[in-house]
């Protein structure tokens, strides 16, 4: 009796651990067979416009530099490198008393002159004077009042006002310093418009012209893109670097783009390229240094090496190793490998 209940319970067992290997081998079955979901796209040709990329700097459209007209000691100045200036705001001023002097000196002499004048007009229409000296009358009123113009002149020239609207770009001198008839004080920069310079090689820049479609980034602005409007092309090449200068304008109406920014230049040229372009994401490159890609063949995922070309925004053009019509993994490629299933949505 008690060795029946052994052999029962030795065969119950026995079933148990049997079901139970058949279900892990199901689920381990069930779990192999799972099939990878992924997203593919059709490679076909297309057109892409064809761009160059070159560095570029911010400059000024208008840089303007002001002066005095006369010799004097700057009393003080009243900007300072960056300021923003309207058209018409004071910028500097000379030490003024030599030209208040000259100015009231004047002033006396034209007074006498004045009342001369004044007396002898009445000798004069009286016939009690002779034309000689009416005439020499005339000369000193005529002198003093020349003189006066120049010295109220001499006295408005102590001070300088910026031309335009603008910032400040350089401050040359400082008071207490003299300056000199057409010394620059401070240079005024017109930011409303500026333009960015860029230098293309030679063998490049017949295919650049006015209307060439441009985008420029601003990396110290956070990559700001602005769209580049007409270009400016010089005719004379650098005798050294065998490059052309262009300047492509464009608007500052927020003026936060200021000259000396270091801008990345794009160029878009008219002219377009048949190829196969394909997502950047989708390319990978292997332990081998090849780049390659996954594609589908018959629900199976296999790679393919490939050849790579230029950049076009998110894509690249693929020179070699995908044809037309092919599937390509563009997401979920990260777990693929060669021959799994893989199921495109």
């Amino acid at each position: 009796m008690h060795q029946n209940m052994k052999n029962n319970l030795h065969f119950f067992y026995t079933i148990a651990m049997v079901i139970a290997c058949a279900s892990c081998s199901s689920n381990e079955a069930n779990k192999n067979t799972e099939v990878l979901k992924v997203v593919t796209e059709t490679a076909q040709e297309s057109n892409h416009g064809r761009s160059e990329s070159y560095v570029g700097t911010v400059e000024a459209d208008v840089a303007v530099a002001v002066s005095f007209t006369g010799m004097g000691t700057i009393k003080q100045v009243h900007v300072n490198e960056g300021s923003k200036v309207r058209k018409g705001q004071l910028v500097a001023e000379m030490d003024k008393t030599q030209a208040e002097n000259a100015l009231a000196t004047a002033t006396a002499t034209h007074k006498q002159a004045t009342d001369a004048y004044n007396r002898m007009r009445q000798l004069y229409e009286s016939n009690s004077l002779a034309d000689i000296k009416w005439v020499e009358v005339q000369s000193k009123v005529e002198q003093a009042e020349a003189s006066l113009a120049a010295a109220k002149k001499m006295l408005e020239d102590c001070y300088i006002y910026s031309p335009i609207d603008g910032i400040v770009g350089k401050k040359m001198l400082h008071a207490g310093e003299t300056a000199l008839p057409s010394q620059p004080v401070v240079t005024v920069l017109s930011i409303n418009k500026l333009k960015v310079k860029a230098s293309i090689p030679e063998k490049e820049i017949a295919h650049i012209n006015t209307d060439t479609e441009s985008n420029i980034t601003i990396e110290a602005l956070g990559g700001k893109s602005i769209v580049g409007g007409k270009i400016e092309k010089g005719v004379m090449a650098d005798a050294t670097t065998h490059t052309y200068d262009i300047r492509i304008n464009i608007d500052n109406t927020s003026a936060d783009i200021l000259p000396g920014m270091v801008a990345k230049v794009e160029l878009l040229h008219q002219d377009s390229i048949n190829g196969i372009y394909i997502p950047i994401r989708a390319v990978q490159r292997g332990a081998d240094g090849h780049h390659f890609v996954w594609c589908i063949n018959d629900g199976k995922a296999h790679r393919n090496n490939v050849g790579i070309g230029k950049t076009y925004g998110d894509r690249i053009e693929i020179v070699s190793g995908l044809a037309p019509g092919e599937k390509v993994i563009t997401s979920g490629y990260q777990k693929v490998s060669e021959g799994m299933s893989v199921n495109a949505e």
